[in-house]
């Protein structure tokens, strides 16, 4: 039960800190869900623009004079987010074409993105190598090959699967055998296969250990292990280097035992940093990229699904929501998670409302996987109430099987300034008007 009292608390903690509360209402963007959501119907994605602005300009600011901040569109492709954050001054870290053209449509020029990624088709590069972008992520040998049959020039980075004593993170993405780049025991042989071919420009480094990370010693580790491989990689090719993308990884707290990451203990070590590259003639002036998508984007959504039914099982109070984790994998915990913790959730139009006892909130697929949240302490809560699921504005809708069991897929909308902009479908899968869109 304690486990139950402190994962509520938190999700209360939560909607208190990034939101605004009205009585019983959750409001985001100036507007309360409720109300969102008769005009968007459920189950909808939200994002608060408000809230994405200040996570950018609060990193910014910790990063000032040492590194330059990429939004990665994986964590959520949305036009309208990704142009939220080219207003903000983002450049944009994308790993498909798919990506890559909602950049575009959202005002980035091929200058202000960088093209990282495994598996990297020729179809994709022969579309952006002629566009100028600015730096392909070379993560293997066939890559090299495309980009030498392609034959226009290219300026790359190599991207560089670290050493194991530098991994950290929920997901490691580095450190291990893996798909991702080129390990660092093996760099001089992958240096000289970039090398050799004369249309490709090795101008920078991508070092990407792990992501999720709440332990801001852990990444100041990695960083300090990026800058130390760069200069070795510079004094290999003999010049300078032009960049060294650190990669993102920095974390958000899910759950009720997550401490949020010391972005105050990041910024005391950025003297330190920019010491490093000024000590070495060779990275003195170096361009240093940060690419977060999860702590830029994470925070300002939220998952409200309408409730449909409300049963009892063997002791259990099973709430069945219209959406579940064909919507929001993520918060199901089946994405990646070994042990299976409750996301933040609340009801938005019950805030003031005390817990009845705990409940089990389901979506409406047929697999017993489809669970948000477990022995979750809620309100009495009916058909036709809403639950929301907080730290969903990054790996929601964009990293879940939308299409399983043919359910409607959810609306998507922006909110900021008491405006509502949608930016997906309509529950009826139609394409959606863009711009201001309601009232």
């Amino acid at each position: 039960m304690a486990d139950q009292a402190n994962t509520a608390e938190h999700g209360y903690e939560l909607a208190r800190r990034l939101f605004e509360l009205r009585g019983d209402d959750l409001c985001v963007g100036g507007l309360p869900v409720r109300s969102i959501v008769s005009q968007t119907g459920s189950p909808v994605f939200i994002y608060d623009g408000s809230v994405m602005r200040t996570a950018y300009r609060r990193l910014s600011k910790v990063l000032e004079g040492f590194a330059s901040i990429y939004y990665s569109a994986k964590a959520n492709p949305a036009q309208a987010v990704i142009r939220l954050f080219l207003q903000e001054g983002a450049g944009i870290e994308i790993a498909s074409l798919g990506e890559y053209r909602t950049a575009i449509a959202a005002g980035a020029s091929p200058k202000q993105i960088i093209f990282a990624g495994p598996g990297k088709r020729r179809q994709e590069l022969e579309t952006v190598v002629p566009d100028g972008i600015d730096e392909i992520h070379v993560e293997g040998l066939d890559e090299i090959e495309r980009l030498r049959s392609i034959g226009l020039p290219v300026r790359v980075s190599i991207r560089v699967n670290p050493v194991p004593t530098v991994q950290a993170g929920a997901m490691r993405m580095g450190g291990k055998p893996t798909a991702f780049g080129f390990d660092e025991e093996d760099l001089e042989a992958a240096i000289a296969a970039i090398t050799a071919v004369p249309n490709i420009e090795l101008v920078g480094i991508h070092v990407y250990g792990g992501t999720q990370i709440l332990d801001a010693s852990a990444l100041l580790a990695q960083w300090r292990h990026s800058i130390d491989l760069a200069g070795r990689v510079a004094r290999m090719i003999g010049r300078p280097l032009e960049t060294i993308d650190l990669g993102g990884g920095l974390g958000i707290p899910y759950y009720s035992i997550d401490k949020p990451l010391d972005l105050d203990a990041v910024a005391a070590a950025v003297p330190e940093l920019t010491g490093m590259l000024k000590a070495d003639a060779l990275l003195a002036d170096t361009r240093v990229i940060v690419e977060p998508g999860r702590y830029l984007a994470g925070e300002a959504g939220l998952y409200v699904s309408e409730i449909n039914a409300v049963k009892q099982s063997r002791g259990t109070r099973f709430v069945v929501m219209e959406g579940g984790m064909n919507h929001h994998l993520a918060a199901s915990g089946n994405l990646g998670q070994v042990i299976k913790r409750n996301y933040p959730v609340v009801a938005p139009a019950r805030m003031t409302a005390t817990a009845s006892g705990p409940v089990t909130l389901v979506g409406p697929l047929c697999t017993p996987l489809d669970t948000l949240a477990r022995d979750a302490l809620m309100p009495d809560l009916g058909v036709g109430d809403l639950v929301a699921v907080l730290q969903s504005g990054a790996y929601g809708a964009t990293a879940s099987p939308l299409n399983f069991l043919s359910h409607p897929h959810p609306a998507e909308v922006l909110v900021e300034d008491g405006q509502i902009k949608t930016i997906s479908c309509d529950r009826a899968g139609k394409p959606a008007p863009t711009g201001e869109g309601m009232p």
